[in-house]
């Protein structure tokens, strides 16, 4: 299992035996709820502060031993997000699409291979990921920005006019910025969309396998955990990621879990994975109409 809690597998779509009718939300067993329940030490406050202060260090040390080899390129976003498919109507138009967290580009440069009607600023926590962008053949200045962002602090319009965004991506992103600092982030995103851009999400669902894979010692808070290397992940609920978004202006279009079991032949794994994969739009000025 990788430090993200992402398989180095192939997805079956079939879903899983353990599923809750409640709105897709997974089902537990027996002893996946008593593993929670008992789950009850709280990393130190000391050790909490020490983690966020250094969060930006410790992504720094995750490139640094990783370089550009840990993830796989993202070419199943266009599949899922029919928002980034090649589509636009006029010719000349050009997609204006912000990637937040965009690490080393796994996601991005698929995109500026498949569409050349397309600009994508591109800016990420780590300053050590964002040089690997730009040290990548297929990074062009004309196609292409990419800056170095703290989301939850920074102003995003240092490098983005307010409402030139079309879409904006957060794709397993949003669960590694502490819980207290997310509608920050959400409402900085807010002010370089356009009115009726969107904003494509997805991220751990809550009761995914890796969630369930901490051992007790790990816990930062409800749902959310620490890694051996210092990097954090929080697990959504729909209900969480609803009101979070909403609080920071947005309207939800959709908002879904998924359910796979991801299958690792090489170590004889197949686990339940679950994910939110959801679309929030920034509403038009005519929706604030009475």
């Amino acid at each position: 299992m990788s430090v993200t809690g992402e398989l180095d597998s192939t997805e079956s779509s079939s879903g899983f035996p353990h599923q809750s009718t409640n709105l897709g939300e997974r089902m537990l067993t027996v002893e996946e709820m008593e593993k929670l329940k008992n789950d009850r030490v709280l990393v130190s406050d000391f050790k909490q502060q020490k983690l966020e202060t250094d969060a930006q260090k410790n992504w720094d040390l995750f490139y640094k031993r990783n370089t550009t080899n840990f993830f796989k390129d993202r070419h199943w976003t266009t599949r899922e997000f029919d928002e980034l498919r090649n589509s636009r109507e006029s010719e000349g138009q050009t997609l204006v699409l912000l990637e937040a967290g965009c690490g080393v580009g796994n996601c991005i440069f698929p995109l500026l291979e498949e569409d050349l009607s397309i600009f994508i600023y591109a800016c990420d926590f780590s300053p050590r990921a964002v040089e690997f962008v730009k040290q990548n053949p297929l990074y062009c200045t004309d196609r292409c920005l990419a800056f170095q962002c703290d989301l939850t602090k920074d102003d995003l319009q240092t490098n983005i006019q307010a409402e030139t965004v079309d879409v904006a991506t957060l794709i397993f992103v949003l669960s590694a910025i502490h819980p207290d600092k997310m509608q920050q982030s959400l409402e900085n995103i807010f002010k370089v969309l356009k009115p009726g851009g969107i904003v494509l999400f997805r991220d751990y669902g809550l009761y995914d396998h890796a969630m369930l894979r901490f051992k007790s010692g790990n816990k930062l808070g409800d749902n959310f955990y620490v890694r051996q290397d210092g990097t954090r992940s929080f697990f959504f609920s729909r209900e969480y990621l609803d009101s979070l978004f909403q609080r920071a202006g947005f309207e939800v279009a959709v908002n879904e879990y998924v359910l796979r079991e991801t299958v690792n032949k090489k170590e004889g794994l197949c686990v339940p994975r679950v994910f939110l994969q959801s679309k929030f739009c920034k509403p038009a000025p005519s929706q604030h109409l009475s």
